[in-house]
C-alpha cells in the first residue's frame, strides 16, 4: 500500500528533529538543501518543505540569506519538549481563527453577563498559567490558552455554543498551539498576547459585555494578522500588531 504523503511528511519531520537534537545539525548551522535533503530521505520535495516550515513555526529553524535554512541559537532540548509538532496548514488556522472571532467574541458577551463566580475564578487561574509564557520564552502556554477560552465559552451557558467548540476542539488545540509557536522567543509579541487576555478577563469579570466581545474579536483579528490572513481589512482591527 503506498504511504500517504502527510505520513511521509511526518516521518521527516521526526527524522530532522532526532538529527537536530542529537547535534548532528547544532545551533546556527545550516541545513542541507532541499535537493541534498531530498536524496537523503529518498522522498519527494514536497514532504520535505512541509516538514521544513513545521520546524520553522516551531522556532527551530530560521530562512536567511540565499533561502538556506538555518538551526536557531536556542535551548533546543527545552523546545523540543514544550512544543508539539503537527502537520498543520496555515490556512486551515486562519479559517479557524475566523470561525472562532464569530462564535467567542459573542459567547464573551453572553460570558460577560451571565457568568457565574466559580468561572471567573476559573478564568483568572488559567490566566495566571498562561502568564507564565511571559516569563520563560520556551513554553509554548497553549494548554492554558486553550482552557482560557474554553472557560469564556462555557460561561455562556448555552450548549450548543459549547458543542461548536466541542466539535471543532481538536484541530482547535493544535491550531492554537501552531499559533503561539510564532510568539516563542518575542518578548514583545507575548506581552502583547497576555495583555490582551487581560483585558478580556477584566471586562467579563466586570460585566462589560461590549468590551468582552469587542477585546475577543480583537484578539482573535490580531492572531489572524501575524499569520498573515490577507482577508482581514482594516475595519476588522485597528490595532497595531507587534
Amino acid at each position: 500500500m503506498k504511504i500517504e504523503r502527510k505520513k511521509v511528511s511526518e516521518l521527516v519531520l521526526e527524522e530532522l528533529k532526532e538529527m537536530i537534537k542529537a547535534g548532528k545539525f547544532p545551533p546556527n548551522s545550516q541545513l542541507p538543501s532541499e535537493n541534498e535533503l531530498v536524496k537523503m530521505f529518498g522522498v519527494s520535495r514536497s514532504p520535505i518543505r512541509e516538514a521544513l516550515s513545521v520546524l520553522a513555526a516551531g522556532g527551530l529553524i530560521e530562512s536567511r540569506q540565499g533561502g538556506r535554512s538555518w538551526v536557531k541559537e536556542v535551548n533546543v532540548a527545552e523546545m523540543l519538549k514544550q512544543v508539539h509538532f503537527e502537520m498543520i496548514k496555515v490556512e486551515e488556522v486562519q479559517n479557524l481563527l475566523e470561525l472562532r472571532t464569530i462564535v467567542e467574541s459573542n459567547a464573551a458577551y453572553l460570558a460577560a453577563k451571565r457568568h457565574k463566580q466559580e468561572d471567573i475564578v476559573d478564568l483568572k487561574a488559567s490566566l495566571e498559567a498562561f502568564s507564565q509564557t511571559v516569563k520563560d520564552p520556551y513554553i509554548n502556554g497553549f494548554e492554558a490558552d486553550y482552557a482560557f477560552h474554553r472557560i469564556i465559552v462555557r460561561s455562556a451557558y448555552n450548549p450548543f455554543l459549547t458543542q461548536t467548540m466541542d466539535n471543532i476542539s481538536d484541530l482547535h488545540l493544535k491550531a492554537v498551539q501552531f499559533s503561539l509557536s510564532k510568539n516563542q522567543g518575542w518578548e514583545v509579541r507575548r506581552k502583547t498576547v497576555y495583555a490582551e487576555h487581560e483585558k478580556i478577563y477584566l471586562a467579563i469579570k466586570n460585566r462589560d459585555a461590549q468590551t468582552a466581545m469587542e477585546a475577543v474579536a480583537e484578539h482573535l483579528t490580531n492572531a489572524r494578522i501575524k499569520l498573515g490572513d490577507k482577508r482581514v481589512t482594516v475595519e476588522d482591527n485597528t490595532s497595531e500588531i507587534q
